[in-house]
């Protein structure tokens, strides 16, 4: 049996804890904390809300809506923080190989949307060997828009940057922002039909989840 996507997240985390910085493990492990605390915002985006028709660009600059994405049925709608993200990639290739060749009997289709830029994009999709779409939403507009973003930390930024990542160059505009890690189920009159949001970026959406969700669309 393949391992959940919460089993990987815990191998992850414990390397974390053995090779971080005592004083960066110390932020990132508050922020956590704090995100778990505060729980999913009330603005957030709920089962049984309509998706406004969006436009975002994939990882070739080619324009993609949300109409042609639920043009033949569902669409699973995955937001993540970015392909620097440990915990994301751990999902992202979890869902490929286990939900993808799931996907087709529900008349399906994958996509995975973070504020990075484009090109960012075609890098994260090329080095998890993604087959799925991949958009950028910039300084997370639709994340926004969809009550689950929140503006990264100072004092998050500071450690990341001593870690070598600079948020800021890695998403477009500039921005801050990010999505908390979140699953939709849109249908084809754009109505979530599930949705999933975690406050904690290390932990994800689990396969049998969305395919239990996707089996009860009827």
């Amino acid at each position: 049996m393949s391992a959940t996507i919460r089993e990987q997240s815990d191998q992850l985390k414990a390397a974390a804890a053995e090779n971080l910085p005592a004083d960066v493990r110390a932020v990132f492990d508050r922020s956590v904390q704090g995100f778990i605390d505060e729980g999913i915002p009330a603005a957030a985006i709920a089962a049984g809300d309509t998706v406004d028709n969006f436009t975002l660009e994939d990882a070739t600059g080619a324009s993609v809506s949300l109409d042609d994405l639920v043009a033949d049925g569902p669409a699973v709608i995955v937001f993540y923080r970015g392909g620097w993200c440990p915990y994301c990639n751990v999902a992202l290739r979890t869902y490929q190989t286990e939900l993808l060749p799931r996907l087709g009997a529900f008349g399906a289709r994958l996509v995975a949307i973070s504020p990075q830029s484009p090109d960012e994009s075609l890098s994260t999709a090329q080095k998890a060997e993604l087959e799925f779409t991949v958009l950028s939403d910039p300084g997370s507009g639709l994340a926004q828009r969809l009550g689950i973003a929140f503006r990264q930390a100072d004092d998050v930024l500071d450690a990341q940057r001593t870690l070598g990542l600079d948020l800021a160059k890695v998403n477009v505009e500039g921005s801050v922002h990010l999505p908390m890690p979140t699953v939709l189920i849109v249908d084809r009159q754009r109505t979530v039909r599930f949705v999933d949001v975690q406050p904690d970026y290390t932990a994800r959406t689990e396969v049998a989840d969305i395919v239990a969700a996707l089996g009860a669309l009827g």
